[in-house]
């Protein structure tokens, strides 16, 4: 195979899955930055799977462009976490959204899923994988439509869990990431499941990694909404 023709066909799905690795590491590195990188790395990959017809996993870059400028927001703010003042003291007394940039979004602590949540989480996530698995098995040409499904409600579900800063969103990771890379190889997107296996090997680093901020913190509060 050329390389060159190679790379001139697929240089938009290599340049996502290169700023995708990045946007993980700094998702592991709990640094603010990984918002706007993700919807960056959200437009590119809403025109891959456009053009490989995974049309649940479009909508759901889609998804993710949204839900990234919410992260943004409360990365930013601290919503109901950490006291304004704090931040303010250790800056300096800079403006809220300057500190938390530049604390790299520490205003927010990570949390631990409560049992309440978790329950919530679920039923979420079999409601959206039904109706995703209906629309496209009824209405599109998917040629995988329960995993696209899967996929995506997974997705769904982890991305929120991480923009509020939830610990357990980690285990969603592995498993999407691992179902996601056979998936993506049998459909032949070979830069893609090099992304996704490089996905799965960092979601084990940001388990190890999100653990630490417990035994630097007092107490590590649960989210009950």
């Amino acid at each position: 195979m050329d390389i060159t023709a190679w790379f001139s066909n697929n240089y938009v799905e290599v340049f996502g899955a290169i700023t995708g690795i990045i946007y993980v590491f700094l998702e592991i590195r709990q640094n603010i930055w990984l918002w706007p990188l993700g919807l960056l790395t959200s437009g590119v990959y809403i025109w891959v799977f456009f053009t490989s017809k995974f049309y649940a996993d479009m909508s759901l870059q889609v998804y993710y462009v949204v839900i990234s400028m919410f992260g943004w927001y409360w990365w930013v703010r601290g919503r109901g976490v950490r006291r304004k003042e704090e931040g303010e003291k250790r800056r300096g007394g800079e403006s809220g959204i300057e500190s938390g940039i530049e604390r790299g979004g520490e205003g927010m602590t990570v949390t631990r899923i409560t049992f309440r949540l978790g329950v919530i989480i679920a039923i979420v996530s079999v409601i959206l994988y039904g109706l995703m698995f209906t629309v496209l098995s009824e209405f599109t040409d998917s040629p995988v439509p329960e995993w696209d499904s899967f996929i995506t409600s997974l997705s769904v579900v982890a991305t929120w869990m991480l923009a509020r800063k939830i610990y357990e969103h980690w285990y969603l990771w592995v498993v999407v990431n691992s179902v996601s890379a056979i998936i993506f190889f049998a459909r032949g997107l070979y830069p893609t499941v090099f992304l996704y296996i490089i996905y799965m090997i960092m979601s084990f680093a940001g388990m190890i990694e999100w653990k630490k901020s417990f035994k630097s913190s007092p107490s590590t509060p649960n989210l009950e909404h």
